[in-house]
């Protein structure tokens, strides 16, 4: 008896909202402590688990809801929607945050590339000062790189979880 296969796209859609409201939540949570302009390790290390953890939770229920069956294909396209999507909400977000919660953010970077730079000594004042001035006037060109990141860990995250939980129909 043939089912109906569930859409890889509305399961993208869902787990990538999911996933996108919840990095907007911690990146709130992050403002709120005053900790959004840090760049510290363990907030990427903590963004990269909340990551694979909804996509590997999405392909697992994807494969469920598709009796059982998961096509490694199938398992990329999952990690690549859902990162699309979550990555487009955390973009806006970004914005939001430098257009409306925090009009200095960007200044504050810069002042900690600025502060990081100089305490490594390796740049003249005027390179320290050049790379002050680009990341001000030219903060959105991240935008894009934030994106592509995104998918290429959508992709990889959804490569390990298909070969982890990929299963066929076996000819009986």
């Amino acid at each position: 008896m043939e089912q109906n296969q569930p859409k890889i796209g509305k399961f993208s859609l869902n787990y990538g909202l999911i996933l996108g409201a919840i990095s907007v939540v911690f990146g709130l949570m992050l403002y709120s402590m005053d900790a959004h302009t840090s760049q510290d390790t363990s907030n990427t290390v903590i963004s990269i688990v909340l990551a694979v953890a909804i996509t590997i939770w999405a392909i697992f229920n994807f494969r469920k809801a598709n009796g059982g069956l998961l096509s490694l294909g199938q398992a990329i396209k999952l990690g690549i929607g859902i990162a699309l999507i979550s990555g487009v909400i955390y973009i806006v977000y970004m914005i939001f945050l430098s257009s409306v919660l925090d009009t200095e953010f960007i200044t504050k970077i810069a002042e900690t590339n600025k502060a990081n730079a100089e305490a490594a000594g390796v740049m003249s004042s005027a390179q320290i000062e050049q790379q002050y001035q680009g990341t001000i006037d030219y903060f959105w060109i991240s935008y894009p790189f934030i994106l592509i990141f995104n998918i290429i860990m959508g992709l990889v995250i959804g490569l390990i979880g298909g070969l982890i939980f990929k299963k066929s129909e076996l000819a009986d």
